[in-house]
């Protein structure tokens, strides 16, 4: 018999497929591992169990969440939902905001944001602005174009053919004007048009081919003509799909009839398109054309703006931009996806966006050596973890980007270029995740517990979710503020010991024994599932594998719960000579445990052991050192 030792120090492939079972020759199968769930991976390498979820608030449905920075000192948490808007910070609700959009609309609704102003667009509803004044008094109202001598300095679009006259029946005052083909209906009313490059505003809707209006600008004649236009954004022919701030100028990226449309306002001027004479500092407008369709759907001011559309991602580049110097050159032909807006995050330069086939999250990279972007599919190896992504946001302070799937579980990548970790692992909690921002340094979720719906943040205090922490000058048996988890049964955690489950009644429990402090909420069970060793080693497969010891390196780990081929069993943890003292604390141990394994394991596809603890107690695993006899 052979007696190998293998060394795990690291799991910073994360999650890998079970397709890669037999490709014991990729540095991912040797820095991966069979299952990784309710864990993060830290960027050194080892596992750690995943925080856990501090109550925040009730919220009336379904949403999104969006983070507000209006300085480093003064985040907010946005919460949308139907028809509404709520604001918190610091985890108190502030403001609460009647909106336009209902909960079908909100996955459409794209942001971004300058100072204290959010701007938010979806291509059916007029595009709107949430500002904070100097007094703290928010607004939600809609967008203002530049005005001037009652000119709108706005976008315009011939949608008629191209042959398609107007004729005007006068020059001032209040006119008629037909044109050659069907062209208005009744929600025309109250839009503009220009005329030989002149602006009247229609008054009243006669036919599809008549319509009344003001004359704003005196018409040069009463000839038919085909230079006319009507505003691009409006109830008739659609609204932005998405925006961005770019080298001092609003940019808007499609729009409901017009996807494949860019338009850059006037340099400093963020809310005037007026295209003027092509002066340096006017503003652009033009669309993305190519032999493929290109629906906008997300723009990303970065190194250069980068467009992110349906077939292909695309590169603007111009500095400064100006309507002499503006070009745009196609990248890469992923395309993104198009049932709902996924925002495009930055990670140490590089942009990360899911692919329209819902099945990857690429990282879009400028390199030096080709001059041009390249993409990168960082979960090749862990495709089965993020199948239908619906939001996600980047952790700078833990090095997570957070993804939420259309299933209600989420998924983690940890991400770390320069030392080339690129990490997944996917979590469950007693509920369904349907949104996530991170604000500040602050991680949220937005979840859906049974059909109630919650605000809850990560808390690396917590070892539960939808918890909350209390404590008492003296110890207490009953506990209450849990009218969100009313009827559900609870973990709990007093004064460092776990105690049974209980269930919440009128919005409280009672415990077993009187604590001062408590920990109360959701369970959820954390694995860790190597894989089996490698075909590719002197262990070879389609051999008898027998693990002879184990040595768990653990970091300030209160409970192991442990399978190494003879079912799940609690692992003792204290340091040699200790004592375990009854009804304290658990220890936290740093070091190594070492467990000795029985019995012999014929199939090559199973792993050796496996870590699975639902205790609500912390954990962390730096290395695995295992000792395996091989039946040659």
């Amino acid at each position: 018999m052979t007696r190998i030792r293998q060394v795990k120090t690291t799991f910073t492939a994360g999650e890998v497929s079970r397709s890669l079972l037999g490709r014991g020759d990729l540095k991912a199968y040797e820095n991966g591992a069979l299952t990784l769930q309710n864990v993060f991976i830290q960027p050194t390498g080892g596992v750690m169990r995943r925080a856990g979820l501090r109550f925040v608030d009730t919220v009336p449905g379904a949403g999104r969440l969006i983070a507000f920075e209006f300085n480093t000192e003064q985040t907010f948490l946005l919460v949308l939902t139907d028809r509404q808007l709520d604001i918190y910070v610091a985890g108190a609700k502030i403001v609460t905001l009647a909106t336009p959009w209902t909960e079908a609309q909100i996955p459409n609704v794209a942001w971004t944001q300058s100072a204290d102003t959010l701007l938010l667009v979806h291509p059916d509803v007029p595009p709107k602005k949430l500002v904070r004044d100097a007094a703290s008094v928010w607004a939600l109202n809609d967008w203002s174009f530049f005005v001037d001598n009652n000119v709108i300095r706005q976008p315009y679009f011939k949608f008629a053919g191209p042959d398609v006259t107007i004729t005007p029946s006068g020059t001032t005052g209040s006119i008629t004007l037909t044109t050659s083909a069907d062209n208005f209906s009744a929600g025309h009313v109250g839009t503009r048009l220009r005329v030989g490059g002149k602006e009247v505003d229609i008054t009243a809707f006669n036919s599809p081919t008549v319509v009344t209006a003001t004359v704003i600008e005196t018409l040069a004649g009463t000839s038919a003509t085909i230079d006319w236009q009507e505003q691009s954004f409006s109830s008739v022919r659609g609204h932005p799909l998405s925006v961005a701030f770019h080298q001092d100028r609003l940019i808007i990226g499609g729009s409901r009839d017009l996807p494949n449309r860019l338009w850059f306002s006037k340099s400093g001027d963020l809310f005037n398109f007026d295209l003027g004479t092509g002066l340096d500092d006017e503003s652009i407008e033009f669309a993305i054309l190519s032999d493929q369709v290109n629906a906008i759907r997300g723009i990303f001011s970065g190194r250069h703006l980068q467009v992110f559309t349906s077939g292909a991602e695309w590169m603007v580049t111009g500095d400064p931009l100006t309507p002499t110097s503006v070009q745009i050159r196609r990248q890469t032909r992923i395309g993104s996806i198009i049932k709902q807006y996924i925002p495009p995050v930055n990670v140490d330069g590089a942009t990360l966006f899911v692919a329209r086939n819902g099945e990857q999250v690429q990282e879009f990279l400028y390199t030096d050596v080709e001059q041009a972007y390249q993409v990168t599919d960082l979960a090749l190896v862990s495709k089965h973890i993020i199948p239908t992504p619906v939001d996600q946001d980047f952790d700078q302070k833990r090095r997570l980007l957070f993804v939420v799937r259309d299933d209600g579980k989420f998924a983690t990548l940890t991400v770390f270029r320069s030392e080339a970790v690129s990490a997944w692992t996917l979590h469950e909690t007693d509920g369904l995740a349907k949104s996530v921002s991170v604000v500040g340094e602050t991680v949220f979720l937005l979840l859906d517990r049974n059909g109630t719906y919650t605000i809850e943040e990560f808390d690396n205090n917590l070892n539960l979710d939808s918890a909350l922490a209390g404590q008492s000058g003296t110890p207490a048996l009953n506990w209450s503020g849990l009218s969100h988890l009313e009827g559900r049964t609870v973990s709990v955690v007093a004064d460092g010991v776990v105690q049974a489950d209980k269930t919440v009644t009128g919005g409280a429990v009672t415990l077993n024994q009187a604590a001062s402090t408590v920990e109360i909420g959701l369970s959820y069970t954390h694995i860790v599932e190597p894989l089996p060793p490698s075909a590719v080693d002197s262990s070879g497969t389609g051999r008898a594998t027998r693990l002879v010891e184990a040595i768990f390196r653990l970091e300030e780990t209160a409970a192991l719960r442990l399978d190494v081929g003879r079912g799940m069993k609690d692992i003792a943890l204290r340091q040699f000579g200790e004592d375990p003292i009854l009804g304290a604390p658990p220890p936290k141990v740093s070091g190594d445990i070492r467990v000795r394994a029985l019995g012999w394991q014929a199939d090559g596809s199973k792993p050796l052991w496996r870590i699975e603890q639902s205790i609500p107690l912390p954990f962390a695993l730096l290395s695995v050192t295992t000792e395996l006899k091989v039946n040659d």
